[in-house]
């Protein structure tokens, strides 16, 4: 096979585009999707980063790690910045002071997707403003002291769903963000994704660049500060169980239609390689309380039956038959 010197000086230059030295911590997925991110794209893109871990530990003042066209909005408006930048480019576009085309990029967090931005994310898509968000989800307000999120699982703990004899950690389920954003009638292409999944996540961000119109894809952000976990080195591995476990099935719903891909398809054909949903918790100290000083059975069963039941919604809505 002959190798093309053009392909493999793009990718050298899209090595560039996100460098290292950052603050982010040891482990964190976060930097990990953002290289996937851009492994996946022909060309160099504009970045939209909402605040967050992302956003402050990459630029702390005066140094930055994008080599990128950037821009800094708050949790509430990165979508409402996309949306200029996108009609601005149409209208030079029309003007003919451009020519090139550059993919829009917004990267939030949980905080910023589920909750405080989500507004300017439903009016973009509503308007079909042509960019790609990617949600990087930490399940927690991670850069302001771990607070919980619209994101967060149920019973973990966190600085503000603490843990004692009254409550065990958050009492509300995480909210299905992504069938949320699929519900859009005008998004074009809507999907989960994995960094343990690399090649599952580089081709749904190249559909999502392609769709021409708003994508959403929701990635699975390991966080070892945050979810306590023993070892950095892990993360990719906690990740993996996500997937494994049906925590977080790997889909994409495209032209009206969801489809299961990578790992979750085989899991849907074979129901014996779906994980207990207890292997995933064990190894975070978040859910220390269920393990503790003896295992709570009743908890773990009820986030095994909520596992469960968003695993056969989704069955459903992918016309698999139940298992």
């Amino acid at each position: 096979m002959k190798i093309n010197p053009k392909e493999i000086a793009l990718v050298e230059e899209k090595r560039k585009w996100f460098l290292p030295g950052h603050r982010l911590c040891a482990g964190c997925a976060a930097p990990i999707i953002v290289r996937q991110v851009f492994m996946a794209l022909d060309k160099k893109p504009i970045v939209v980063t909402a605040t967050g871990c992302l956003e402050v530990a990459t630029t702390i003042y005066p140094y930055t790690s994008w080599r990128v066209p950037w821009i800094h909005n708050a949790f509430e408006n990165n979508s409402a910045t996309a949306s200029g930048i996108e009609a601005a480019i149409k209208a030079l576009r029309r003007k003919g002071e451009i020519h090139e085309e550059s993919p829009i990029i917004v990267f939030g967090g949980d905080g910023a997707t589920y909750d405080i931005g989500f507004q300017a994310l439903s009016g973009a898509i509503e308007r079909g403003h042509n960019f790609l968000y990617i949600l990087y989800d930490n399940e927690a307000y991670m850069n302001t002291g771990i607070q919980r999120s619209g994101g967060t699982p149920g019973y973990a703990w966190t600085t503000t769903t603490p843990v004692g004899k009254k409550l065990k950690g958050k009492t509300q389920w995480k909210k299905p963000i992504a069938r949320i954003v699929a519900a859009h009638r005008q998004i074009k292409y809507v999907a989960t994704a994995s960094p343990a999944y690399w090649t599952d996540l580089i081709k749904k961000v190249r559909k999502g660049v392609q769709a021409n119109g708003p994508a959403f894809i929701h990635t699975f952000s390991t966080c070892p500060r945050g979810w306590r976990t023993a070892e950095t080195k892990i993360s990719i591995k906690i990740a993996r169980l996500a997937v494994q476990t049906c925590y977080f099935p790997l889909w994409e719903y495209e032209n009206g239609q969801y489809r299961l891909t990578s790992s979750s398809e085989a899991i849907a054909k074979v129901s014996k390689r779906k994980i207990p949903i207890e292997e995933f918790l064990k190894p975070q100290a978040r859910f220390r309380h269920l393990f503790h000083p003896e295992k709570d059975q009743k908890i773990i069963k009820c986030i095994q039956n909520e596992v469960d039941k968003e695993w056969s919604i989704l069955l459903k809505l992918t016309g698999h038959q139940l298992l």
